[in-house]
């Protein structure tokens, strides 16, 4: 999870909005999403992520990516499609991914 927000992007730039319910006790999923956090980082184009989960193991991640190519590469991650793999056989019961073009983006912070 993530305890930031994401701004100051400067359209245009791509979200993928990754969507899930976690299956009961889901083992090794915490350790599995910090090392896929860690990795993402190192993507070029990647801009960031806000990630959030409910008690019940609804979550929302939502990452930022400058451009389509940089999506493409977090995809072909060898990594990342491992623990694609393993979310699918133990740790979720649904998940879906939306992905989208952002063209206007602002932000609001109080002083």
């Amino acid at each position: 999870m993530s305890d930031h927000l994401v701004a100051g992007i400067e359209p245009p730039y791509y979200t993928v909005v990754f969507t899930s319910r976690l299956q009961p006790d889901p083992s090794g999923y915490d350790e599995t999403a910090v090392r896929m956090s860690e990795l993402v980082e190192q993507v070029p184009g990647f801009l960031g992520y806000e990630s959030a989960r409910t008690p019940g193991g609804l979550g929302i991640t939502v990452g930022y990516f400058r451009d389509e190519d940089s999506i493409a590469a977090w995809q072909r991650d060898p990594e990342h499609r491992s623990a694609q793999q393993r979310g699918r056989e133990q740790w979720y019961e649904r998940y879906s991914v939306h992905v989208g073009k952002v063209e206007r983006s602002y932000d609001f912070e109080r002083d």
